[in-house]
């Protein structure tokens, strides 16, 4: 049996100088797929002929690529595959041990009679792959493996390990008499800059990103600190430092957004500008107080991973075109609607990525600005010094814009200046929160607008959720049951006799949650001379909603259905995002 490595780390530094080549292909290879910078790569070089650290770890240590994109260059360079799966159950436990795979960071994935499949972060380990071969008799097969997610792996199979965030838990414990929520200031900042906490906060991002978080959430509780990930939507608890703590991490994330640590009495907002795994992220930040401390939450902001795509989104060719009429007149109103989180800035960006153009002044008034575009005038609302929506949105009207973005339509105020502008020849988009298209007309009129503004200014209304999308590596087909078809009323979806829904399963590859990304289902209302003869008799939403779908709309019900039939999502995940009317 395997106990540990004696020299496993320590050989791979002896070929460093014989690798300093295939180092170099590396930083090409990334360079070539718009990884990396050539600028950071002469840097990283640098810094790499002074250490001897392989170039692929520097790279992820500087922040200047992601471990995803170095493992798949390696697995190029190398030729050698990436690992797809990582085993349910323990391969070789009885003859390897859990400190020799921790330290050798490998891992056997698959077993044959002649031969071992290991997944390895370093696949040129001579020393760990002839280990195997002596103890195991069979051939080994190297994998490329990403080191956090082998990691995970090894934390789920053995789980006796002291995983990273329980490392550096066990550091600043060094100093429990400072760990006190009532510590006064200049304690509570010497600790929330000790290398330990800065290590552990930024550990908790990093997990996020990984784990392809939108939110974080740290929330303080009478007997533990819980530490919680959005992903897809839905929240995931994970590992959490212990509630003794709480003060010291909450201080270092208040350190870090610029916020007054001294002030834990009132919510503050801030934002912490990160450059994590070659990506440049910001995190929104909210804290808020609760009866055992302060609640934050990071909304993380990745501008990269947005897709400023309609298709991407899940818009179909038919609402597509609907929207895309809408969104091309001079002027008018168009707007998105939909629950906090159903992604309608998203679907704005979007819009105004297709209508930037040189030609065309675009300024916008947002409350928070997610990301930044170039080539567009963006306003920060700051009601604290009385910039407003509405006072924002007086100037900006003088700066003889062509298309204007209002963040959201709150009040009575906005609403009207946002009248006024579409009538004067602008084009105007927003979002207001309501339930689906129809209802939008009975907010903007409880709101006090004018029924006859609404009906000369009003474009369309797009109405959208946001459903899991299936992951496609272990997504499961089935035939479904004719009362489940009678229920849903599913054969009018289809011309097919047998019709099939897809099972979300769980794989490594997401999660053993059977989902990976969300995808919008929509409704897009354009405002026709039926709808505005109803509008003016202020009809109710069930009234309009009947006139739309006559008129041809696609019911945001019926969209997600057909997503469902498609094998994009489950027919559940559309039943948790809406019911039919």
């Amino acid at each position: 049996m395997i106990s540990e490595p004696e020299t496993a780390i320590a050989s791979t530094a002896d070929a460093d100088d014989a690798l300093v080549p295939a180092r170099k292909r590396l930083g090409e290879i990334l360079v070539a797929r718009g990884k990396l910078d050539p600028a950071n790569l002469e840097r990283a070089l640098r810094l790499q002929a002074e250490s001897g650290e392989r170039i692929g770890a520097l790279l992820v240590t500087l922040g200047l690529c992601a471990q995803r994109d170095v493992a798949e260059a390696l697995s190029t360079q190398l030729g050698i595959a990436l690992v797809d799966a990582y085993p349910e159950f323990p391969i070789l436990e009885e003859s390897i041990s859990v400190r020799f795979l921790r330290d050798a960071h490998a891992l056997p994935v698959r077993e044959g009679e002649a031969e071992v499949a290991l997944a390895m972060t370093d696949p040129t380990d001579a020393y760990t792959i002839a280990a195997f071969e002596m103890v195991t008799g069979r051939a080994v097969r190297p994998l490329v493996a990403i080191p956090t997610e082998l990691d995970a792996a090894l934390e789920r199979l053995y789980g006796s390990g002291k995983s990273a965030v329980g490392q550096l838990v066990g550091a600043v414990e060094a100093r429990p008499d400072e760990l006190s929520l009532d510590a006064d200031v200049q304690q509570l900042k010497d600790l929330a800059s000790e290398a330990p906490v800065i290590r552990l906060v930024s550990l908790l991002i990093t997990n996020a990103l990984d784990m392809r978080a939108s939110d974080i959430h740290v929330e303080p509780f009478e007997n533990r600190l819980i530490v919680r990930y959005r992903i897809d939507g839905v929240l995931h608890e994970v590992e959490s430092p212990p509630k003794r703590l709480s003060a010291a991490v909450i201080s270092r994330i208040k350190i870090m957004a610029n916020l007054d640590i001294a002030e834990r009495r009132l919510p503050q907002d801030g934002r912490i500008r990160l450059r994590v795994q070659g990506k440049e992220i910001d995190l929104r930040v909210s804290t808020v107080p609760t009866m055992h401390g302060e609640s934050v939450v990071m909304r993380i902001l990745d501008k990269g991973g947005v897709a400023l795509d309609f298709a991407r989104l899940g818009f179909d060719d038919a609402t597509l075109k609907r929207f895309l009429d809408a969104l091309m007149q001079p002027h008018g109103i168009l707007l998105v609607t939909g629950p906090t989180g159903s992604g309608k800035t998203t679907t704005l960006y979007t819009a105004l990525d297709r209508l930037n153009q040189p030609d065309v002044k675009i300024l916008t008034v947002e409350d928070p600005v997610e990301y930044q575009m170039a080539g567009i005038n963006q306003i920060q609302v700051r009601p604290q010094i009385d910039l407003t929506f509405a006072n924002a949105l007086r100037s900006i009207v003088r700066q003889d814009p062509d298309v204007i973005m209002i963040g959201e339509i709150r009040d009575l105020e906005t609403a009207e200046i946002a009248v006024q502008s579409a009538l004067t020849g602008h084009m105007v988009l927003s979002t207001v929160h309501t339930n689906d298209a129809p209802s939008t007309v009975n907010r903007l009129l409880d709101m006090g607008v004018e029924d006859y503004l609404l009906t000369s200014t009003v474009v369309g209304i797009l109405a959208q959720r946001l459903v899991r999308t299936l992951c496609p590596q272990c997504k499961e087909a089935y035939t479904a049951l004719p009362e489940i078809v009678a229920e849903m009323n599913l054969a009018r979806y289809t011309q097919e006799r047998d019709i099939t829904l897809w099972h979300a399963k769980g794989c490594d590859h997401c999660s053993h949650t059977g989902y990976i990304g969300r995808i919008s289902i929509l409704e897009m209302m354009p405002m026709t001379d039926a709808l505005r003869s109803l509008v003016m008799k202020h009809a109710t939403a069930t009234e309009l909603r009947a006139e739309a779908i006559r008129g041809g709309m696609v019911a945001m019900y019926e969209d997600g259905m057909k997503k469902a039939l498609k094998g994009v999502t489950t027919f559940e995940e559309v039943l948790r995002a809406t019911r039919e009317d």
